[in-house]
């Protein structure tokens, strides 16, 4: 938290999908995330399927079969290791 503190990355706990989606957004910017993100609903059904707090990275490929994931964050939270997993999917025709 003292890390956020010291970059200016407060948010107040959002209430309304559009709210989460704004912090989300946020982030997004901020992080300079190059890859698109999808946000989870309020109700966090996302993230207790994928046991996705506070943070995970998943690549799943597009016949929807999860192909890598990291260790639940903070410390599992290793973009490398996702780029080289995107890296090595096989090509699709």
């Amino acid at each position: 938290m003292r890390s956020n503190i010291r970059e200016n990355v407060l948010f107040r706990n959002p209430t309304t999908d559009a709210e989460r989606s704004n912090v989300a957004q946020a982030c997004w910017r901020k992080l300079g995330i190059k890859f698109p993100a999808l946000v989870d609903g309020m109700d966090n059904r996302v993230e207790a399927a994928y046991t996705g707090w506070p943070d995970r990275l998943y690549l799943i490929d597009r016949g929807g079969r999860v192909v890598f994931k990291t260790t639940p964050g903070p410390f599992g939270f290793e973009p490398d290791k996702l780029a080289g997993a995107i890296r090595n999917l096989p090509v699709q025709p």
